[in-house]
């Protein structure tokens, strides 16, 4: 028989043990091992059998249990320790407190994300995505950031992947209980639920709980929408993270921008948190935030224009992909009806609101709302997640600031980074320990270059072992849910070796990663896996998209191959990559192997955690790995830029990939000197720990964040609210006269002197420009001079620009500008003068994307 209704029952512990409680939902365990290992005493069974999940553990254990270890002196001191210890963490001043907050940096920040890795107990999460937020909530909550995450809460989170007989992804979608997972619900005074409110077209109501996730000291609040007084269609959206389309997509993303403002309105009414000061929109999915925002300020008083300004100001947008196909995009119909037609605007004018997100540059489509675009207009400070994203960033938006060149496009880049203690096995960190590094594992590089060699090969082959072992199991159960036998499964047994080389490939699986770049030539790849004396075995991981069926096919495709009873002990394709998988598989892989079609990796951090573990990269150039490869931490792949027949261009890529692997990978993995050791490799792998670790580590890139965006972010932010948002006012006012009377600004006559026909580096070119401005004085504007190489066709690359000084103003608006450039180098040299908009707010000349050259 059926139940016809489920609910979770919460463990009553005693009193002794109570501080378990907040132990297990604070998702600090999660990379805390101390408080791991005290639950795992509780129960070593069945902390294992639960997949290491405290709640679950507390909700397993009998009451005579519980009696029984709070009965036991040294489980209640334990228990007493580890609370006064998460204390001491939740409360005590960290590097934000000691060196932004007492300078006056903000008190609250929001970080709003569709997505959120935290721990695979809470599977919100789908892929890089939510993993980098994860670990941005995580290292935020180490510094002491006053973070406040924004998300969703998916009933069947993302959804659980296995294969079929024929190797065909299938999807399933359990359940989750919010009642069983790490959470608390945010409750009035009164104990009733909060709830949060949407109107939708045709007189509808979207309804949300709101329940919080402790990260830390960070809280993440996530919307619920599965309440009663939603009709059906309501209460199904939030049913799946990035499941369905249309309307159901659009109404996820209203939730998540405009609910989530609501949200931490509400979290400050109940909990007298500040509000934050600015808002963090990861990738376009939240950019109704902006929207919300502006309608508050306009129900204050302020005018569309002002309220935009004052959003901007503190708003920053991180886009996270290269590719158009990841950016939403709505149909301008569908996003009128829902803020317009619902009533949702109030006096906002719609026309004004579809603007922001319009693509109205050459080549866009003027039928949709693009969410990144909206993101870009309604954020002073943007920003790719690597330099090499950040110049692709540029380029692939330049059209909203037409007049510039892409490499003036004001969006700039911060490097990911991954959160150590969640990633780097316990083993290594140990070892790293004892040979001089830090406790902590985001420390752990000061031990790297005192590594004993015999201790570091030793533990690279238990951690490959334990990968092997844990690869095994997985094959096993795929198998059987595939429909065998145990009979039919003694090879297992024997699949992959634990003193073979291992690669590891693991991540979604769109076309543009190129899961099957290695089976361009199977016959080599067979060849690889199976030499008699340096042979390689593969471990593979990734997810498609439920809809995404030419990623099933790619999936399909390796699951075939390696189903092959001639290479099957050498690879392994693992079902339902995860973050438990991911534990295992980055300490024990040997090499982390990365083949996107260049330049489509926004970032890409596995390759980062592998490197922490001591694993070696292997990797075309691109995300992360195009800066920080410095041919010592691993291998680059070659790639055939410019080649334009993509077949082409694969095999030629495919077929490097099997050099390097043949020739310089695995030779150098089975050099052996007389003590067994492969000297050159090792001396790789402590290169690669000193060097690299401290650059990708989440709590630099947090750093980065705080003193590059969030604090200038806030400052602007503060500035243009003061005195009932005089400084809003005044740009918005300054803009709307620059924007109207900007056709009339022109530059008039160029003259330069001061070199001989013959001119050399160190002399100085005199330049005077006379400037027409019309009814802009010269304090609205600046006047450069830019200049650089130039090409045959007389553009201008590399350029550099100096400002041109007042000299005198002459009648109708015309006035004279001057000043020196210095030539600081040989070749074809050329400039060129123009005048931009200068206000003392915008954080970019290319703000207002108004200019005007000679």
């Amino acid at each position: 028989m059926r139940a016809i209704r489920r609910f979770t029952v919460r463990t009553a512990l005693p009193e002794q043990l109570a501080p378990l409680g907040e132990l297990a939902t604070n998702l600090r365990w999660s990379w805390h091992a101390p408080t791991q290992d005290l639950f795992a005493s509780l129960d070593p069974e069945r902390w294992r059998a639960l997949r290491h999940d405290p709640v679950a553990l507390l909700g397993a254990l009998s009451p005579e249990r519980l009696e029984e270890l709070a009965a036991d002196r040294s489980v209640v001191a334990a228990v007493e320790a580890a609370q006064e210890d998460l204390q001491a963490y939740l409360t005590g001043d960290r590097w934000y407190q000691e060196e932004v907050a007492a300078h006056g940096g903000p008190q609250a920040i929001a970080y709003f994300s569709p997505e959120f890795g935290i721990t695979s107990v809470l599977p919100q999460y789908s892929g890089g995505l939510g993993i980098l937020a994860g670990d941005h909530l995580k290292a935020a909550s180490d510094l002491g950031v006053p973070i406040v995450g924004v998300g969703l809460l998916y009933k069947s989170g993302y959804f659980k992947q296995a294969f079929s007989r024929d190797g065909w992804q299938t999807e399933t979608y359990p359940v989750s209980d919010p009642d069983g997972l790490p959470l608390t619900q945010l409750r009035e005074a009164d104990g009733t639920p909060a709830v949060i409110s949407l109107p939708l077209p045709h007189g509808r109501t979207l309804l949300a709980h709101v329940w919080k996730a402790d990260v830390g000291r960070v809280p993440l609040l996530l919307l619920d929408s599965d309440v009663t007084g939603n009709d059906e269609a309501a209460a199904n959206v939030t049913d799946r993270l990035y499941g369905g389309g249309g309307d159901h997509r659009l109404q996820q993303e209203l939730l998540l921008g405009a609910g989530g403002v609501r949200a931490l309105r509400l979290w400050s009414r109940l909990s007298g948190a500040p509000e934050p000061a600015v808002y963090h929109t990861n990738e376009g999915h939240a950019g109704f935030l902006g929207v919300e925002r502006i309608r508050e300020l306009t129900a204050q008083g302020l005018t569309f224009d002002e309220a935009v300004e004052a959003v901007r100001a503190a708003t920053v947008f991180t886009t996270h992909t290269p590719v158009p196909a990841g950016i939403d995009r709505f149909g301008r119909d569908a996003v009128a009806e829902h803020l317009g037609g619902s009533g949702f605007l109030g006096d906002v004018p719609l026309d004004s609101v579809l603007a922001l997100g319009a693509e109205d540059y050459a080549g866009g489509d003027p039928s949709v709302f693009n969410m990144a675009v909206m993101g870009f207009r309604l954020a002073q400070r943007a920003n790719g997640v690597s330099a090499l994203h950040g110049e692709v960033s540029r380029g692939m938006f330049s059209g909203l600031w037409p007049g510039f060149d892409a490499q003036e496009t004001p969006i700039t880049s911060i490097t990911n980074g991954v959160h150590a203690p969640t990633w780097v096995d316990r083993k290594v960190v140990e070892l790293l320990a004892a040979s001089g590094g830090g406790e902590d594992a985001s420390s752990q590089s000061g031990g790297a270059a005192a590594l004993d060699e015999g201790a570091l090969w030793a533990l690279r082959g238990e951690l490959r072992a334990q990968l092997v072992a844990d690869a095994r199991r997985r094959v096993r159960s795929s198998w059987l849910r595939r429909g065998a036998s145990p009979a039919e499964l003694g090879w297992v047994d024997d699949a992959l070796d634990p003193d073979v080389l291992t690669i590891g490939f693991a991540r979604r699986v769109p076309t543009y990663k190129r899961l099957t770049l290695m089976l361009r030539d199977p016959e080599r790849l067979k060849a690889l896996l199976t030499h008699p004396e340096r042979p390689v075995q593969l471990v593979i991981a990734g997810k498609s998209h439920p809809a995404d069926d030419s990623g099933k096919r790619l999936l399909q495709r390796m699951v075939q191959f390696a189903d092959d009873a001639g290479v099957r002990h050498r690879i392994v394709v693992l079902p339902n990559y995860d973050i438990r998988m991911a534990q295992t598989m980055y300490p024990g892989v040997d090499v982390w192997l990365n083949n996107p079609l260049r330049p489509l990796e926004a970032c890409g951090t596995s390759g980062m955690k592998a490197a922490l573990n001591g694993g070696l990269n292997l990797s075309i150039l691109d995300g992360w790995w195009d800066e920080w490869f410095d041919g010592e931490n691993g291998w680059a792949i070659p790639t055939a830029d410019g080649v334009e027949d993509p077949d082409r261009r694969d095999d030629l890529e495919a077929a490097a990939l099997y050099d390097l692997v043949e020739t310089q990978v695995a030779p150098r993995f089975y050099d052996r000197d007389a003590d067994g050791l492969p000297g050159r490799w090792l001396e790789m792998v402590k290169h690669t720990l000193a060097t690299l670790a401290p650059k990708v580590q989440a709590t630099r890139m947090v750093q980065d964040y705080v003193n590059t965006l969030y604090v200038p972010a806030a400052t602007s932010g503060a500035a243009l609210a003061a005195g009932d948002f005089a400084g809003a006012r005044d740009l918005a006012a300054w803009k709307g006269r620059v924007r109207a009377t900007w056709g009339g600004v022109r530059v008039d006559h160029v003259e330069s002197g001061g070199v001989s026909d013959s001119p050399e580096v160190g002399d100085e070119v005199r330049v005077a420009a006379y400037v027409t401005l019309g009814q802009l004085s010269p304090s609205d504007v600046e006047v450069q001079v830019v200049h650089g190489r130039v090409d045959v066709d007389d553009e201008l690359l590399e350029t550099s620009t100096a400002p041109l000084a007042l000299e005198e103003s002459y009648e109708e608006g015309r006035h004279l500008f001057s000043g020196t450039v210095v030539l600081r180098r040989s070749g074809a040299f050329g400039y060129t003068v123009r005048v931009l908009p200068r206000h003392g707010a915008q954080a970019s000349s290319a703000e207002t994307a108004l200019v005007t050259s000679a």
